[in-house]
């Protein structure tokens, strides 16, 4: 496309009042780029779990319908009544999606930082990813190594540095090893690639024998599955084994937090010296970071009084990293085609992405099927 568009296509997502969503396509104008900012033509824009919840909200995407046009496609969806008051915040405001991406900076402002961009493929993070432009400020991109292209750097933000920031996080509280469900998804087996490299111990949890092969290829040494009937007593050998102490959990509702925690209660007294009516004084962490059960937390008290269960959210953690959240974005340029390479099933369109076959497949969010946005696709 010309350095010269004055507009270009955007992603937009509205929950309305009367409990409808609707995804549409809206032409947008491009600013003109301010001393400090680049404009980019976005190439790659992964479809990440975190997108989804934003792009369809709370909506019952099984009541999802087409409309619109071919150029200007619509979908909506119902939201149920009873998800309509966790919607309050965003009712009836149109929101631009995608967190993160990469493309071609097209347009520079006049500052040397942001000329010196000019004709470079570049990473950003800031929203609103699922458009074909997106002016930011040059000291918000990262260029990307030579011979890497926007598909490789469209995810170099979110799975790379939660999973650095979950083994940066372990350090800090005082733990050795750790444990994470939905194991064998991109984040997870970067996790694994990190924890092999770092001499980290980490149990995986997983939910079938085809995501244990997955695990297995790439080296992983302790993978559990949640489906098999020695689940509870694998999980609680994996944990004596590497000693972990620490979950971090994309799951969130139903049983499995709890069982975590009462396998890290058993493995702890395996060891213990000393009987306490009160359990074990280890401490033993949960953090949920994900929420692809939306059930209720379910817990069966029997891990004692040494326990906690929190949120984990990637921009807090960096806020609370200072100097060292830029030593963790070094490591992911540097291993962005090793430990942090992505691998995606489908490249769509903002068009594709409107279509409700694709959308039943993507809204699955299941392991190996991870879709990547080109919103200049066919452009």
């Amino acid at each position: 496309m010309s350095t010269d568009s004055k507009t270009g296509l955007q992603l937009r997502s509205l929950i309305k009042k009367s409990g409808e969503l609707e995804l549409s396509l809206a032409n947008v104008p491009v600013p003109e780029p301010k001393e400090d900012e680049v404009v980019v033509r976005v190439e790659a824009s992964p479809l990440n779990p975190s997108d989804l919840g934003l792009l369809f909200g709370a909506a019952d995407m099984s009541t999802a319908k087409a409309s619109g046009t071919k150029e200007s496609p619509v979908v909506t969806a119902t939201v149920p009544e009873a998800a309509m008051r966790a919607m309050g915040g965003r009712l009836d405001e149109s929101m631009p999606v995608g967190n993160e991406g990469a493309g071609v900076v097209i347009k520079t402002g006049s500052s040397d930082a942001a000329k010196a961009l000019m004709g470079k493929t570049v990473s950003m993070i800031g929203g609103a990813m699922y458009a074909q432009y997106r002016v930011v400020r040059a000291g918000d991109v990262m260029p990307l190594p030579v011979g890497t292209t926007a598909a490789d750097g469209a995810s170099w933000f979110v799975n790379p540095l939660t999973a650095l920031g979950m083994t940066e996080t372990m350090r800090r509280e005082g733990h050795k090893a750790l444990v994470h469900t939905a194991a064998a998804s991109n984040l997870g087996q970067m996790l694994n690639k990190i924890c092999l490299n770092d001499g980290i111990g980490l149990v995986n949890i997983v939910r079938s024998q085809e995501q244990a092969d997955i695990l297995r290829k790439i080296g992983a040494k302790h993978i559990v599955d949640s489906s098999a009937p020695a689940f509870m007593d694998d999980l609680t050998n994996a944990l004596v084994e590497t000693g972990a102490t620490i979950a971090f959990d994309a799951i969130g509702g139903g049983k499995l937090v709890g069982q975590i925690l009462n396998c890290m209660e058993i493995a702890a007294n395996k060891t213990a010296k000393v009987y306490s009516r009160y359990g074990s004084s280890v401490h033993k962490q949960v953090y949920i970071y994900g929420g692809l059960d939306t059930r209720p937390t379910e817990l069966n008290r029997a891990f004692g009084m040494a326990w906690g269960i929190g949120g984990w959210l990637l921009t807090s953690f960096l806020q609370k990293a200072g100097a060292d959240g830029m030593k963790l974005r070094q490591r992911v340029a540097a291993e962005l085609k090793t430990t942090f390479a992505s691998h995606y099933t489908q490249v769509v369109s903002l068009h594709e992405a409107l279509q409700l076959p694709n959308i039943a497949v993507y809204n699955k969010r299941a392991t190996g099927e991870k879709f990547l946005v080109n919103p200049n696709k066919g452009a």
